[in-house]
């Protein structure tokens, strides 16, 4: 089937604003985030969108009597067949709302496994997506069966009743998760292969990082002359990719383009993709993509630190700033973040589209990777020739003597290559 041929799904989005949560996300920009999400789906239809004010949360139904009604309404008029709720919802409740308002019905969590799913292209990415999907759906169980308190009758050989059908679905998904682990592992060692080879290679790994739809695989593109899926949409890249890209000091780097990361991400995703944030782990500086131009440019940034710091990241490696889309600000504005970017270390005002302030960004990329050299002795046995290959190759090597069990050698080496060396 055609993509233009296939079947549109008239969607409604509702964020539920509840007083009584006090940390919650300013309602307006976060309504917007939820229609973006919706819109990143190629098969939706956004026709509405509408905040709920919840004075509290019905545990049966999530919205009352009254709002359930109205919203009904609503949704029959404009001929609504999905309602997505822009928040957590629980398997009682989307069963409740959908029999009432005869619609199917997807909480955030559901939406953007929908939107992982229709993004994963390596094999790693699409296990890692089934995997979570198989976890967020054996929580929800509830839903998909209505028959649930009918059980299977056994075959007697043991006595009492057979197994509910929940049970042997639950049974089924385990299983299932099992498989898919086995194989996950498989693809995580060669990718750590491939990783093991690449650290052979003295180049250091700078890792873009920032909100989803900051800007990230643009940037990349224009740097590296790469093709990446680069779209105003929530979740363009989720499959990391890699360049090596020449700065104009001559100096080679590997360039890696990350996941976009999101304010309450689904817990069943934070496990998952861990390791799809694995060249972030390996990073030698970490490029902060920021949407200046968002109104919740400040919010997003703090979601972002708290992934790295929980990743355990941001402590290690260098972080710069980027404050991307400045093309998109209004002159005075422009203007105001150009000047302050300028003032402030490790702080680039650009834009990835016109190319505006790359060049002062990568002209300070090769400063920010130049570690403070130390001396160090080593001793290698004849078995290590890879090992002593690699001290080489980096151009590390002040000394040598040989010896009756292999080499003595004299490096002056950064903290950093003395960090990769460790991990051949």
């Amino acid at each position: 089937m055609l993509e233009h041929d296939r079947p549109v799904t008239r969607a409604w989005v509702l964020h539920p604003d509840l007083k009584t949560d006090y940390g919650r996300r300013a309602a307006g920009p976060a309504l917007q985030e939820g229609v973006a999400l919706a819109a990143a789906l190629p098969d939706l239809e956004v026709v509405g969108a509408d905040i709920v004010r919840l004075p509290k949360i019905h545990p049966g139904k999530l919205f009352g009597k009254g709002k359930i009604a109205e919203l009904k309404a609503v949704f029959e008029t404009n001929k609504v067949e999905l309602v997505l709720i822009d928040g957590p919802v629980t398997p009682v409740q989307q069963r409740n709302l959908e029999k009432d308002w005869g619609v199917k019905l997807l909480d955030r969590t559901g939406l953007i496994l929908e939107i992982f799913s229709d993004r994963a292209r390596t094999s790693e990415g699409v296990l890692q997506v089934e995997m979570a999907a198989l976890s967020y759906q054996r929580t929800r169980l509830v839903r998909a069966w209505t028959h649930l308190e009918r059980q299977r009758g056994g075959l007697g050989f043991v006595g009492g009743p057979g197994e509910t059908q929940i049970e042997a679905d639950r049974r089924a998904i385990d299983d299932q998760l099992g498989r898919l682990r086995r194989q996950l592992a498989k693809v995580v060692k060669t990718r750590e292969l491939h990783r093991a080879s690449r650290a052979k290679v003295p180049y250091p790994i700078v890792a873009l990082v920032g909100y989803t739809n900051a800007g990230k695989s643009t940037l990349f593109n224009h740097l590296t002359g790469a093709e990446v899926f680069a779209k105003d949409m929530l979740f363009a890249t989720l499959d990391p990719t890699m360049r090596k890209i020449v700065l104009p000091t001559g100096d080679e780097i590997i360039m890696s383009d990350t996941v976009g990361f999101i304010s309450d991400l689904p817990t069943e995703l934070v496990a998952a993709f861990r390791a799809t944030l694995e060249e972030v782990l390996d990073a030698d500086l970490i490029v902060h993509v920021r949407d200046i131009s968002h109104a919740q440019t400040e919010e997003q940034s703090q979601d972002v630190m708290t992934i790295l710091q929980s990743l355990g990241v941001a402590e290690e490696a260098p972080i710069i700033e980027i404050w991307n889309k400045i093309d998109l600000l209004a002159p005075e504005d422009h203007d105001a973040m150009v000047t302050q970017a300028a003032r402030t270390d490790d702080l680039f005002a650009l834009s990835a589209v016109t190319g505006e302030g790359l060049e002062a960004l990568l002209a300070a990329i090769p400063d920010k990777l130049k570690d403070p050299r130390s001396e160090a002795q080593l001793s290698l046995g004849f078995a290590e020739g890879r090992k002593r290959a690699w001290l080489f190759d980096a151009g590390i090597v002040t000394a040598e003597t040989q010896t009756e069990t292999g080499y003595d050698l004299t490096v002056f080496w950064t903290e950093l290559q003395r960090t990769r060396f460790a991990r051949l």
